[in-house]
């Protein structure tokens, strides 16, 4: 592995074997040394926990980082190329993680550069380090990954986080439930993808009826920044809000997950509950990374 860019890249036993890594590093029983290692911190588009959970994967484990965040401050500005500012960047650092508005930004940079490359998100494509960091949630709430009933529930059509998680439980028998207003379902290539494998899924509405079934839901929020038109986000934005009284009838091993920052699609109401798991989500983050960082500078 000398990348890390789309779940597409990566099978079964790789996943597990990353998981195994990050649970080793969470709870100490091997410690890898990133202070030789100077990592660059690429964030084009707007982000508070994946960036600070990459840098703090980073400095807990004694490595380095510089940060860009925006493009205010580069030479971008200026009209350089992002493969020239890619380039120079290369030079000082020994490893890059990268967040970019357009699909296919980090592709593109692993393929002219020497260095590993970690998308940490492009456009609506990809986030493959967020779905690693799911799978790791659900496997410590579930105890395992296979056989799971999973619902998605928000901006399918644009949310980066649902096409890979998705896409990284292919190999371990799911059942999907995607609910999300009509202008914002699952996208076609990923629905197509679950027919290729015979994977079942359903296109639900109303989630009340399927909650009972699941042991993860999974939810997302409209993103106001994805829309053109303000009155169309106005549309839908309420679609699907959870509330702990919606949460009643559940399984005793259900839990809640979000990629975060959530808006109004989980009331705080639902924090008190059992059911709860975003914010140690979050926490996830950082062993996960931490584990990717350390597999492609091969230090394990």
């Amino acid at each position: 592995m000398k990348h890390f860019i789309s779940m597409r890249d990566i099978g079964k036993q790789e996943i597990l074997e990353l998981l195994a890594l990050a649970e080793k590093i969470e709870t100490g029983k091997i410690k890898p040394d990133l202070s030789p290692y100077l990592g660059a911190l690429l964030f084009f588009e707007p982000s508070t926990r994946t960036h600070f959970s990459f840098d703090t994967a980073i400095k807990k484990l004694n490595g380095k980082s510089f940060s860009i965040s925006g493009t205010g401050s580069t030479s971008v500005k200026k009209g350089e190329t992002l493969a020239d500012t890619l380039k120079t960047i290369s030079q000082y650092a020994d490893y890059i993680v990268m967040r970019h508005s357009i699909e296919g930004a980090a592709r593109f940079a692993s393929e002219i550069l020497e260095i590993p490359v970690i998308n940490a998100g492009d456009g609506t494509n990809q986030h493959p380090t967020q779905a690693m960091l799911d799978l790791y949630s659900i496997r410590k709430t579930q105890g395992t990954l296979e056989n799971l009933h999973i619902a998605l529930i928000g901006d399918l059509r644009l949310g980066r986080t649902v096409h890979s998680l998705v896409q990284a439980l292919h190999e371990f028998n799911p059942t999907f439930y995607f609910a999300a207003p009509r202008h914002l379902k699952m996208p076609a290539y990923i629905i197509d993808e679950l027919k290729e494998k015979n994977i079942p899924f359903y296109e639900v509405e109303d989630i009340k009826e399927i909650l009972p079934k699941l042991d993860i839901l999974y939810v997302t929020r409209i993103q106001k920044e994805r829309f053109a038109v303000l009155e169309d986000y106005e549309k839908v934005k309420d679609a699907y809000i959870i509330t702990a009284g919606l949460l009643e009838n559940v399984k005793p091993n259900f839990k809640v997950l979000h990629p975060l920052p959530r808006v109004n699609e989980i009331t705080t109401d639902v924090d008190k509950t059992p059911y709860a798991y975003y914010f140690q989500q979050a926490k996830n983050g950082v062993p996960v990374r931490q584990a990717i960082i350390t597999k492609l500078l091969q230090l394990a």
